[in-house]
């Protein structure tokens, strides 16, 4: 009987705690600026719906960042964030696209779009359930940077005036190629490595100017050639270790057959 009178002080305790304010609040910029593509890609505002997702994916980049640096972690934080990741590298890319290309075709293009936001779900789902791991590798192609290959593909189209009528074809297979890469187990780097508290050469300072510089002079194609070199890498670093160990074995089998030889 203690235990049952008990139980509802303890929630009523726990639901006085709060949330940290500044972690939460760049969530729910990067939750704006999803559902706000979304908004803006259903008035065929493309070029604004595409850069709302880079707007998002900055804000998911910086609310876990703050939360380690100013040690503002917490079980509500990372609910929240997985939620907004759902809306704004799923829902919100997957209907950027369709009202963009994909609505050309029909129940077949709205089924792309779907599968695109339900392999985001699942990539965030299993991202959530797995046991945390220091390792510097994504399992799958990360949402973000999936979104950030299919909303540059939408911004480069329609700033030189390209029309999705045009690229339906096109759209229609990177959008299921980035589902696809989101749920497979092809590793991605994390650059989980990076330390942005410790020193770094002053090399790198000019590194991180220039890619900026780069970014600045023509930002639909940067930001798309640089997620296309992302999301290519982790097929290429698959073909490259099969390589490898293909190698090795090929290697292994002429100094067996050299010893039984002699």
């Amino acid at each position: 009987m203690s235990n049952v009178q008990l139980e509802p002080e303890i929630s009523q305790k726990s639901s006085r705690r709060g949330i940290y304010l500044l972690p939460n609040l760049l969530t729910t910029g990067g939750l704006f600026a999803g559902f706000y593509a979304i908004v803006a890609a259903m008035r065929g505002d493309f070029d604004n719906a595409a850069i709302a997702v880079y707007i998002a994916m900055c804000m998911d980049g910086l609310d876990g960042r703050v939360a380690r640096l100013t040690n503002t972690q917490s079980a509500f934080g990372a609910e929240y964030d997985s939620l907004a990741d759902i809306v704004s590298f799923g829902i919100a890319p997957s209907l950027v696209v369709y009202s963009w290309g994909l609505i050309s075709l029909g129940k077949p293009g709205w089924l792309v779009a779907f599968f695109y936001a339900a392999a985001t779900a699942l990539r965030l789902a299993r991202f959530n359930t797995q046991a945390p791991s220091n390792g510097k590798y994504f399992t799958g192609l990360p949402s973000p940077s999936a979104a950030g290959l299919v909303a540059g593909v939408v911004w480069v189209a329609h700033e030189y005036g390209v029309p999705g009528l045009k690229l339906w074809d096109l759209a229609a297979v990177i959008t299921l190629i980035a589902g696809l890469l989101m749920v497979s187990n092809i590793r991605y780097y994390s650059f989980k490595e990076l330390d942005l508290k410790g020193k770094v050469p002053f090399v790198a300072v000019l590194l991180v100017l220039l890619v900026l510089v780069c970014i600045t002079i023509d930002p639909p194609k940067m930001l798309l050639g640089g997620f296309t070199l992302y999301v290519l890498s982790g097929p290429l670093n698959l073909i490259w270790r099969l390589a490898k160990i293909g190698y090795l074995k090929y290697q292994a089998r002429h100094k067996k057959k050299g010893k039984l030889v002699k």
